[in-house]
């Protein structure tokens, strides 16, 4: 069996909602990255106001993961994100998922509509390539 790493990002005061839920924010194994679903919280948790921010937070966030492995958006193989209303919400999310993905190879995309994101209206988890492993 691969040895798993958890990976924790810089900031302590996220460490603690992580252990407090009981997951990692992503496991290395081999030479993939998992990283689990992040959503649009702040620093203590709470979400973002707008739906907007809750995007641009989640990406915030999952690039602190991303960084914490040392990889970035580009290593990125795969794409899952939840939306509670993705209708109205999928216009307002594809110009901020452009900025991160814009060119060709795209990773793998799966975008699943919920009825519940814990308080949140957005999450996103990937998979990715360690480059250097």
């Amino acid at each position: 069996m691969a040895q798993r790493d958890a990976i924790y990002p810089g900031n302590s005061a996220r460490h603690a909602l992580y252990d407090a839920h009981g997951y990692s924010p992503a496991v290395r194994s081999g030479d993939l990255l998992f990283v689990s679903g992040q959503v649009g919280s702040r620093e203590d948790g709470q979400p973002e106001d707008s739906y907007l921010g809750q995007v641009e937070r989640a990406f915030a966030n999952l690039e602190a993961v991303l960084q914490a492995a040392g990889c970035g958006f580009d290593d990125i193989i795969d794409v899952t994100t939840f939306h509670t209303d993705p209708e109205a919400q999928l216009p307002i999310l594809m110009p901020v998922k452009e900025r991160f993905f814009p060119k060709t190879p795209f990773p793998t995309w799966t975008a699943v509509g919920v009825t519940w994101l814990a308080g949140f209206d957005f999450e996103i988890k990937v998979i990715a390539r360690l480059p250097n492993a």
